[in-house]
């Protein structure tokens, strides 16, 4: 393993404000670049008409993302449908559910989350609306946790594809040569090895956030060098600064 890390690519937008990315950059005098392996694309409407979907038949609409929200409201306009005021909304946090001002005036809807950001929380909450039909706007690479809970309590929900995760492909321009992967999704693995088919890690540390995505690193035969949460570093950062620790010195004064 390389001791003097340069350049760190974290597979992620750059954040609009300070992050801890940049005090360890200044700590440790490296170099971190935001460059996302994936983007998310609208699915048009004539795509979501082949699905058979009526948003009107359902009565309250599930939110477990931002990113869902803004496409369930780009879609609707496309499909110049109408959303009624009656209309419910189920958010697993309070941050997604504040995050609904953006398109509609919050004071006049139903609005549920739960006080944790449980998905069996909002379950619950859910569970308690039963005579309602959801419908659950999700992208085509999804985790089935949820749906497996709400068939479990035989919820009325239909699963709606309102936007795609697909491959952010690297131009021959960019030169690719970092010490450090952060990845925070499988579908970031997956893109790594469509853009570089004949990758190599050698000296290069992976690291990733979550259980899923680091079973996906494991899967490709790559080595997991820094794995977030962990008992002593419960997010990206933390355990990123974890293992610089292990490999170079801060610099002096820092």
């Amino acid at each position: 393993m390389d001791s003097k890390i340069k350049k760190i690519l974290v597979s992620q937008p750059h954040p609009k404000e300070k992050s801890p990315y940049h005090d360890i950059a200044e700590k440790y005098g490296v170099e971190i670049v935001f460059r996302p392996f994936i983007r998310i694309d609208q699915v048009s409407a004539k795509d979501f008409r082949t699905q058979k979907i009526n948003i009107l038949d359902h009565t309250a609409v599930i939110f477990t993302a931002k990113t869902a929200i803004d496409h369930f409201f780009l879609l609707c306009d496309e499909l110049r449908v109408q959303i009624p005021e009656t209309m419910k909304y189920f958010c697993i946090t309070e941050a997604i559910a504040v995050y609904l001002q953006k398109y509609i005036i919050f004071r006049k809807r139903k609005i549920f989350f739960p006080s944790s950001s449980r998905i069996e929380d909002l379950i619950t909450y859910i569970n308690k609306h039963n005579k309602e039909h959801f419908l659950v706007p999700l992208s085509d690479v999804h985790k089935e946790d949820m749906l497996r809970l709400l068939d479990g309590k035989k919820i009325k929900y239909t699963k709606a594809i309102m936007y795609r995760t697909v491959s952010n492909d690297f131009t021959p321009e960019e030169v690719f040569d970092y010490n450090i992967l952060l990845f925070f999704s499988p579908a970031g693995i997956a893109s790594l090895l469509k853009n570089f088919p004949n990758f190599e890690q050698n000296g290069t540390a992976i690291g990733t956030f979550g259980p899923t995505t680091a079973k996906a690193v494991r899967d490709a035969g790559l080595r997991l060098d820094i794995e977030a949460p962990n008992p002593q570093a419960p997010s990206m950062t933390a355990a990123l600064e974890q293992y610089l620790k292990t490999v170079m010195p801060p610099l002096k004064g820092k």
